[in-house]
């Protein structure tokens, strides 16, 4: 299931110069995690979002588990 989802997620350079996507449309995989973080319900994503699917809610939170197992730490200033 883990790479059917995966495959969900599109880099493009001529959309978001190159920024991971989802189905190659202009919904970025940051986008959906920076509402996830804030509070936003898959519910309420989907609402506001309503050519997103919920399988693209689990691919980009499946795309950063894969990231952050293969990128080395950085800790970020707040």
């Amino acid at each position: 299931m883990d790479n059917q989802l995966l495959n969900r997620i599109t880099i493009d350079p001529n959309i978001c110069h190159g920024k991971p996507t989802i189905r190659n449309k202009r919904y970025t995989v940051d986008l959906v995690l920076d509402l996830l973080s804030a509070g936003s319900t898959h519910e309420e994503i989907l609402e506001d979002y309503p050519n997103l699917e919920e399988a693209d809610i689990l691919a980009c939170l499946a795309y950063a588990t894969k990231l952050t197992k293969y990128s080395s730490y950085t800790k970020f200033s707040t």
